[in-house]
């Protein structure tokens, strides 16, 4: 008898533990990137204004309602006289001591509003998403140390322009390294944009005088005979339409000769 008993209590499936709530201070930030200096979020239950929470477990709406005197946010659960507090945001943000455990519970699972008008802080998130800036932003450094001066010249001049042209191989380096830090997005997307070192070629090979541009923007040529190399479409920036053609068979072969008179 003892084993049969011992038997059905082994074969028992056990119910999965939940997280437990966690006892701490929290913070709720509004959605939107314009806050108002102050924002009353509702706080009880009102036909203009629902404050209510559906129970899937007894399948009923249960009303809510932010009490400073209780525990609880739900109506029914809470006792004696109430005391209703105010849930105010103030420049966007709302901190709550995790002594308002009835407050916390309201906003943090409850409340309508959640993940609408406001979100809650999330530790977890706001360190990864710290960690991953802070590998991005080596991860552009270390390229940036690397990289050839030519691709950081191109790329450079991308946000500087023609000023590029009058800067020395260190003032290169180290702009390249501010540019990375500041932005390393950016920076690697634009290191793996082969149209960036394809236009910034043009560039140097029109200011080398290798090749000219007319003056209407328009067609491209050797500088040394005139010879028309192309036509650039109506309404393209004439060294990204360049960048295009060098891909081309055609265009290729002019890149290969700019490149033997550049370098």
């Amino acid at each position: 008898m003892e084993t049969e008993l011992k038997e059905k209590k082994s074969t028992k499936v056990e119910k999965p533990i939940e997280p437990s709530w966690e006892i701490k201070d929290r913070f709720y930030y509004l959605l939107g990137n314009k806050s108002p200096l102050t924002l009353m979020l509702s706080s009880k239950h009102s036909q203009k204004r629902p404050l209510l929470y559906f129970d899937e477990t007894s399948n009923m709406q249960r009303e809510l309602r932010y009490a400073t005197n209780q525990n609880s946010p739900f109506v029914d659960e809470q006792q004696g006289s109430v005391t209703l507090g105010h849930i105010v945001f103030k420049d966007g943000v709302l901190m709550v001591s995790k002594r308002d455990q009835c407050l916390q519970q309201l906003l943090s699972l409850y409340h309508p509003n959640r993940n609408k008008i406001y979100l809650e802080r999330d530790e977890i998130k706001v360190a990864t998403d710290a960690l991953g800036d802070l590998e991005l932003e080596i991860d552009a450094l270390n390229a940036a140390r690397d990289i050839d001066i030519n691709q950081a010249e191109a790329i450079l001049r991308v946000e500087m322009g023609s000023k590029v042209t009058k800067m020395s191989s260190q003032e290169i380096k180290r702009d390249i390294l501010l540019f990375a830090k500041k932005q390393p997005k950016l920076f690697i997307q634009l290191a793996n944009d082969e149209n960036v070192q394809l236009r910034n070629f043009a560039i140097r090979a029109r200011e080398l005088g290798v090749i000219g541009l007319d003056a209407d923007q328009r067609t491209f040529r050797w500088a040394s005979n005139s010879r028309k190399l192309m036509t650039v479409p109506f309404d393209e920036n004439p060294y990204s339409a360049m960048a295009a053609w060098f891909k081309t068979d055609e265009g290729l072969q002019v890149y290969k000769s700019i490149e033997k008179k550049l370098y």
